[in-house]
């Protein structure tokens, strides 16, 4: 309700001169890193996507999406063509009318979320700096301690062990493991962590889809034993039909994550009772505008949501976290997309980290972009 207040006050304050798209500045927003193993695949570097979209009244929103092939579709390469024909299709439009614009972007192609995220962060930003308020307030929220949890990818049990010791070695209470190969080494996976660590830090698991329904009841039967917080995805989409049965059995409560895309899908996995959790994440919704759907979705039916990512930098980090800021139902935090191996940082301004809490600042916006120095040496366009 407060954040169709601000938008209606936004767009009334505009005047009868209405704001206006002038032009968007796209980049092949590329960031080295570390190679990082789900079980679906390997990322060598992450696949960004930055923009910013300029207004006739001199505010600048910007925003950025991060593709993730293996699970959403998408790639870097689909992601700027598909940007440069929303920036055409936006041009000379209004900015503040966020619904109208996103649901243009709907209309014109089916799917493709990661790309549309970035443009829908763009608007927020806009929305807010002209509402003159951080994004989080901006959404009706208030300032909350945001505590991440850190990942580990997949790796062979002893090297993750020692990952694990070194993560709580410098603080972190709470860890993220990536599963979903070999179910027994799965298993052996999480023995060797827990013995490392003993009950020193909370563990979760995500199977990224990786399990059949048979792999998914015998790992999470057996891994019920070492006290797991909950698993993410164990099995593909297409076994969704099996999550009600998975949930009933499993000694362990299930969080789907690429099963929920929209709130269409979140009304269905509730229906069915196929899900204790949900992950929202920007790239599958398309960014904030569908996300809140899914929230209030979740919310009503008392279903927690944890706000997630791809392999961000701190630009839509920043908005994560105002998002997750914003929104009590959002109750679990895997905000540590740019601690994953990136080898660079040319975010200018954003959210901080002071060990895995994270901090905003009181810029009105998103508070983040993106250094000029590292973007004049990408790949860009201006529509």
């Amino acid at each position: 309700m407060q954040l169709r207040k601000n938008v209606t006050a936004v767009s009334k304050k505009s005047g009868p001169l209405r704001m206006q798209i002038t032009q968007t500045e796209i980049y092949k927003y590329s960031i080295p890193m570390v190679p990082f193993t789900i079980a679906t695949g390997t990322m060598h570097f992450a696949q960004n996507t930055f923009i910013r979209i300029h207004t006739s009244e001199g505010i600048t929103g910007v925003g950025e999406c991060s593709a993730f092939p293996m699970i959403v579709g998408e790639t870097q390469n689909t992601c700027f063509e598909m940007a440069k024909d929303f920036a055409g299709l936006w041009k000379g439009k209004d900015p503040l009318n966020i619904s109208e614009r996103m649901q243009e972007l709907d209309l014109c192609t089916a799917r493709n979320y990661t790309a549309k995220s970035a443009f829908d962060l763009a608007l927020y930003d806009i929305a807010s700096k002209n509402a003159g308020m951080p994004l989080y307030r901006f959404l009706g929220g208030k300032l909350k301690d945001i505590e991440s949890d850190l990942t580990i990818g997949i790796d062979t049990p002893q090297s993750m062990a020692a990952q694990a010791v070194e993560f709580v070695g410098t603080g972190v209470k709470m860890i993220k493991v990536k599963l979903g190969k070999d179910p027994v080494t799965d298993i052996e996976r999480i023995r060797s962590i827990r013995a490392a660590i003993g009950d020193a830090a909370k563990l979760r698991i995500d199977a990224n889809q990786g399990w059949s329904y048979e792999d998914a009841l015998f790992a999470l039967t057996e891994l019920g034993k070492f006290n797991i917080e909950f698993c993410e995805q164990p099995m593909r989409t297409w076994n969704d039909e099996l999550l009600p049965e998975l949930c009933i059995k499993s000694p362990i409560p299930i969080m789907a994550d690429e099963s929920v895309y929209t709130h269409h899908d979140a009304e269905r996995i509730i229906r069915n009772k196929a899900c204790t959790y949900i992950n929202i994440k920007f790239a599958k919704s398309g960014g904030i505008h569908e996300a809140i759907k899914i929230n209030e979705v979740a919310e009503k039916n008392q279903i927690p949501c944890m706000m997630g990512g791809m392999l961000e930098s701190r630009v839509a980090l920043t908005a994560k976290v105002h998002f997750a800021t914003a929104f009590n139902n959002v109750q679990f935090y895997d905000l540590d997309t740019c601690l994953l191996g990136h080898k660079a940082d040319p975010v200018v301004g954003g959210v901080r980290y002071e060990g895995m809490h994270l901090h905003l600042s009181e810029s009105n916006g998103i508070g983040a972009d993106v250094d000029d120095n590292y973007l004049k040496e990408l790949v860009s366009v201006i529509i």
